[in-house]
């Protein structure tokens, strides 16, 4: 595996692979590598000759960027470069902040995208999804890649950047991978680890709410503010801190109507100091939303 710091090499080393005719996987993390990011690159894998990861704790989309959960968030850079190198990743690019903003934030330009970037987790992040568009459409306009993988878990985050890439025509093929869960539910994040053990053993409580919300619906029922006020009571009751807990358009996170049937539930809910979200798919039966 390549390790690669610098964007002229990075350059050097994709128009090599593009010569030779080979198609690239892009599979851009914030490092912290859990099992959901190795089965990112298991997929690329299958779906490419060549992959290419990121590390890079990206500043920009963090609200309290040089202190606080920025400062905080765990960097384990030599595990992660021996798990890659394990999982068949062909080129790790790890590149300085400065060299990311070469100007500094305050004077970097920025990239939007507007609608989907300013609810649900936009309206408690302000600012986080123009750090994630933003970096995202730098790493597609340096690593060049045909496909890009990203997890489901946070499913907004994959709707902003499949819009990204439309609008701003970027050839590549954005996927979702479905999250992977430990046997109790929880879904993997980077963020698990600021839970405690009794925290750990009660955080599976918010996909057990997503999963009764979702039942509830297949079940027919049609009032959406019951079920999400149920599962807010239902959180709270198990000792997290809701922010917010609702059932949207999977297609594009506007409420559903009464002839939408592809749906998403959402859910962000802090337990203790870990923020944790996540989501279910379903399909309702013409009828029954």
């Amino acid at each position: 595996m390549q390790l690669v710091g610098a964007i002229a090499e990075l350059r050097r080393q994709v128009a090599q692979w593009r010569r030779e005719g080979e198609r690239i996987a892009l599979v851009p993390t914030m490092g912290n590598l859990h099992a959901g990011h190795l089965q990112l690159v298991a997929e690329a894998r299958a779906r490419a000759e060549r992959v290419l990861a990121s590390i890079f704790v990206n500043p920009l989309q963090f609200s309290d960027a040089g202190g606080g959960d920025f400062d905080r968030y765990p960097r384990t850079l030599a595990e992660d470069r021996d798990r890659l190198r394990e999982a068949g990743v062909d080129l790790l690019f790890t590149p300085p902040v400065e060299t990311i903003y070469p100007d500094g934030l305050e004077r970097t330009t920025r990239v939007e995208v507007p609608g989907l970037s300013e609810i649900l987790c936009g309206e408690y992040r302000p600012g986080h999804f123009v750090g994630v568009a933003t970096i995202v459409a730098k790493l597609f306009n340096l690593a060049q890649p045909d496909i890009a993988l990203f997890g489901e878990k946070d499913y907004q985050q994959l709707l902003v950047i499949r819009r990204l890439a439309r609008d701003l025509c970027f050839p590549v093929e954005v996927v979702g991978v479905p999250t992977v869960r430990e046997p109790s539910g929880l879904a993997l994040s980077s963020r698990n680890q600021y839970l405690d053990a009794e925290q750990r053993a009660r955080a599976a409580g918010l996909y057990r709410a997503l999963c009764r919300a979702r039942e509830r619906l297949q079940a027919g029922e049609a009032d959406l503010s019951a079920i999400e006020m149920e599962a807010d009571e239902t959180l709270r009751a198990a000792g997290f801190r809701p922010e917010y807990f609702s059932v949207r358009r999977a297609g594009d996170l506007l409420p559903p109507q009464a002839d939408d049937h592809e749906l998403v539930i959402l859910a962000a809910a802090w337990l203790g100091e870990a923020r944790l979200i996540d989501n279910l798919r379903l399909t309702t039966r013409p009828g029954t939303s």
